[in-house]
């Protein structure tokens, strides 16, 4: 099944798929937009050329494992994009996953700039990448 996977941002929001093996995740983009009815309806028009058949939103949850204000935001930001999209979602934990593609980036010394434009969709890869695996040890079809 393919699997996109969205690091929901205020001002970026990171966009991964995976291929329908469920093997790899892989960058898509990095939406730059600030409106959330302009970013659904972006990562719609990404729905329909990627045909994904289940949408993996980020949950920012506390260090602590509570959620917060913005694990609240994304949470309703995914609800709205599976009722515009007509695609479920699930929620993942995303926890350090801006930390790990930091240190990915590092790995490709990737600096300044273009690490700013890439780091959201880095991360967006993280979230699925660790989406698939678990339903992969999981053995969940």
């Amino acid at each position: 099944m393919i699997i996109m996977a969205v690091d929901y941002g205020d001002v970026r929001t990171g966009i991964a798929v995976c291929d329908k093996f469920e093997m790899l995740a892989s960058p898509v983009c990095v939406i730059n937009q600030r409106k959330q009815e302009l970013l659904i309806e972006e990562i719609k028009a990404l729905t329909e050329k990627h045909k994904p058949e289940l949408l993996v939103v980020g949950l920012p949850k506390n260090m602590d494992s509570s959620i917060g204000e913005r694990a609240e935001k994304c949470s309703e930001f995914a609800s709205l994009l599976s009722e515009s999209t007509g695609i479920p979602h699930v929620m993942r934990d995303e926890r350090l996953t801006t930390v790990t593609a930091h240190n990915a980036l590092n790995v490709t010394n990737t600096r300044g700039k273009k690490r700013k434009a890439v780091v959201d969709q880095v991360a967006a890869v993280v979230i699925l990448q660790d989406y698939i695996d678990f339903r992969r040890l999981n053995n969940i079809k």
